[in-house]
Parts: C-alpha cells; sequence; structure tokens
C-alpha cells in the first residue's frame, strides 16, 4: 500500500509550468536572470519542480543584448512547447526609439502576434510595447510608463492602458511598469502557484525592501525617470545646489541659456513654471530623507541649503498638505 501511496501522490503533481525567458536584440536581460532566479528559490521553498524556466530566442545563435552584452542562446522559441513567455524591456529613452526596436524585432512581433491561446504572455517595462504591436493586449488591460502613455494610448487605442498602476495580471496577460517589474510578475505567480507566504519568505531572503508609494505631489520626480537630456541636466542642478542658491539666472547661466528659454523648454515639457518644478525636485529630496534617514528636519534643511528651517517647513506643507513631521510618520520605512 506504502508503494501505491507514493505512486499516486507523484501521478497526482501537476506538470511544471513552463516559461520562456525571451532573449532579442538590445533587451534588458537582468530582469530575467532574477526571475528565474526567484522561480528557482520558490521551487525549493515548496520542494517540488513547480517551474520550469528557458532562455529561448527567435532563432539559437548570439544575441546582442543592451550595453554591449551577448549571450548564447540554444533554444529557438517555441511557443508551443511554453506555458507562458516572459518579455523583457529594452533601452529606450525617445518615443522614436520604441519605434525602431519595434520595427528592428518585426518578426517576433509576428510571431508573437499568431500565438496560440493559451499560452500566456507576460512583459515588463518598455517591453509590453512590443506585446501591444502584437496585438495580444488588445482588449486586455495593461501598464504603460508614464513618458510613454500619451503615445501609447494614442497609438494601440484597443489597449485599456492604466498609466496609475504598476503590474496588472489577467488570464491571458501579466503587465507591469519598471525595470524591476518583473518582480510584481513573480509574486502574482508564486502567490497563485505556491502560497503568499512562501513569496513573503522569499522577499525577506531574496529582495530588499520596495520602496514606498511616493506622495502625488513626487511621482514621476527621480532622476532617471527624466524623459529629456535638458530635465536631466536640471535635476542634477538642482539637487547640487544649496536651496537658498537656486533662481532661474542661476540655472539658466549654468545649462548655458537664456533665462526666457530655459522658462519656456521647461514648461513646455513638464506644463508647470521652472521655479515652481526647481522648487518640487528639491523638496523630493527632502521628501527621501524623511522616508529614508531619522535626522531632525532642522538638520536635513540645513543640509539642503534652506534659508531657515520655518521657511523649509512652509514651502513643503504647501506641496503637500503636511508638515515634515506627519510626512515621515506616514511614508517613513
Amino acid at each position: 500500500m506504502a508503494r501505491l501511496d507514493i505512486i499516486d501522490s507523484v501521478s497526482a503533481m501537476p506538470k511544471p509550468l513552463r516559461i520562456g525567458l525571451l532573449l532579442f536584440p538590445g533587451c534588458m536581460p537582468a530582469g530575467l536572470f532574477a526571475f528565474s532566479d526567484m522561480l528557482h528559490a520558490a521551487n525549493r521553498r515548496a520542494n517540488g519542480m513547480l517551474f520550469e524556466t528557458h532562455y529561448v530566442a527567435l532563432r539559437a545563435g548570439t544575441v546582442e543584448c543592451a550595453h554591449g552584452l551577448s549571450l548564447h542562446v540554444s533554444r529557438p522559441l517555441d511557443l508551443a512547447s511554453l506555458d507562458a513567455l516572459l518579455v523583457p524591456g529594452f533601452w529606450a529613452e525617445s518615443v522614436r526609439q520604441v519605434d525602431d526596436m519595434i520595427l528592428a524585432n518585426a518578426g517576433l512581433v509576428s510571431l508573437l502576434a499568431a500565438r496560440r491561446k493559451n499560452l500566456l504572455l507576460w512583459s515588463y517595462c518598455s517591453g509590453v510595447c512590443l506585446l501591444a504591436e502584437s496585438g495580444q493586449l488588445n482588449d486586455q488591460a495593461a501598464t504603460v510608463t508614464w513618458w510613454l502613455a500619451e503615445a501609447m494610448a494614442q497609438r494601440y487605442r484597443k489597449v485599456k492602458w492604466q498609466s496609475e498602476r504598476n503590474c496588472v495580471v489577467t488570464a491571458r496577460t501579466a503587465t507591469a511598469s519598471g525595470v524591476n517589474g518583473y518582480l510584481p510578475i513573480a509574486e502574482a505567480l508564486i502567490e497563485r502557484h505556491v502560497s503568499p507566504d512562501v513569496w513573503r519568505d522569499l522577499v525577506n531572503l531574496m529582495v530588499l525592501p520596495r520602496a514606498v508609494q511616493p506622495h502625488r505631489a513626487f511621482q514621476a520626480m527621480s532622476l532617471i525617470e527624466q524623459s529629456s537630456s535638458l530635465l536631466r541636466q536640471l535635476h542634477t542642478l538642482v539637487e547640487q545646489l544649496p536651496a537658498e542658491q537656486i533662481t532661474v539666472q542661476q540655472l539658466a547661466e549654468q545649462l548655458c541659456m537664456s533665462e526666457r528659454t530655459l522658462a519656456r523648454k521647461v514648461r513646455s515639457e513638464t506644463g508647470v513654471a521652472i521655479a515652481a518644478y526647481a522648487r518640487c525636485i528639491k523638496l523630493n529630496q527632502v521628501s527621501d530623507r524623511l522616508i529614508h534617514t531619522t535626522s531632525p528636519v532642522s538638520v536635513l534643511s540645513a543640509e539642503l541649503g534652506f534659508s531657515s528651517d520655518s521657511n523649509m517647513r512652509r514651502m513643503f506643507k504647501e506641496l503637500t498638505s503636511l508638515t515634515p513631521l506627519e510626512y515621515r510618520q506616514r511614508f517613513a520605512r
């Protein structure tokens, strides 16, 4: 009886979910590596083979990924042999670069367009654009990177874009924003196929604490999220200058343009006046330090070069409707 019990138990075990990790020219593969490691850990934690990952490409051979990284793939993409496919993002700083990447991967897009209905398609970051181009997100809710939101909404009108959400999981697809978008997709997968408790164990062991959701006043204010060279330069400059020394004249001189030109370009790209935008950048630094440090507010004010502690507190409350202390209590780790 014991022998039969063991056989019955083994035969009843579900087959592993076969997941293709897609490599294509120009892709950023780091998220695929981390995703695979998370699923390997989930297998170990569950003491069984629940997930089976395979690196695949449109053709077997060397794939030239982003930033000069070359990876060899021995397995060509065969959608019939997979249960799910994860499409990573690619490096892009403009809509034009997204268009070029889609055109360069036209063969891949065509293959995705013809995928069978029961194949799960997942993607994150800019890789979502490839799924949208293939038509596989039509009538589906999907995330979109904030600076691409308007262009994607105009181009792919059948997709139910969700620019305010960081991850959307449906019966057929899963999409997530950001280069670490693989993480919420892994979370949904492991919680469903293993358990929420196992996911929490893996997070404690393997994942850095996730950033808190920023206050709405500071959404999309980090340096890396800026879509243009001018805004990136402006952010760097404002963050380096003491708050008291930040004037439109000073910024224009440092950026080698007239005050009028700088004001016009910033308003065109952000929709707000340059003085208000620069103030938000500086107060975003205050926000970060309130969240990540325990330094007294007066110390933070002095470190960032505000003319007075009371002046900084006044501007911060005007922007967020919270005092620095209230903000720290609500948002600090």
